[in-house]
């Protein structure tokens, strides 16, 4: 075994020439199977508030693909997807709402 073989920085040689540092025992674990998908149940609980205190009814969309990504089947990647479509669906039901309720009060049908 000649010196340039050997993994470890010999005695004497200059600084940045040592392999990088490994993992170990092996790279850490992407995740465990059972784990809850904390997002996937953000965004059910956030769009089931919109539904309930702003009446948003694109909420329930929202819910159902929220709902859809928190299934024990549906691969990670899928689950993303539904996730952020389901946050977009509850932001735009809001946008919405606020439109409609500036729309009715510009032209005085929220006048008593």
């Amino acid at each position: 075994m000649s010196q340039d073989d050997h993994p470890y920085q010999p005695y004497g040689a200059p600084y940045g020439r040592q392999p990088p540092p490994s993992y170990g025992y092996g790279p850490p674990p992407a995740g465990a199977r059972g784990e809850p998908n904390v997002r996937g149940i953000v965004a059910l609980v956030l769009n089931l508030f919109s539904v309930v205190s702003c009446c948003n009814v694109l909420g329930l969309v929202g819910a159902f693909l929220a709902g859809q990504a928190l299934r024990a089947g549906v691969a990670p990647d899928k689950a993303r997807v539904y996730i952020a479509w389901s946050l977009v669906v509850m932001v735009a039901g809001i946008l919405a709402t606020v439109v409609l309720v500036l729309y009715l009060g510009e032209n005085g049908y929220l006048d008593d």
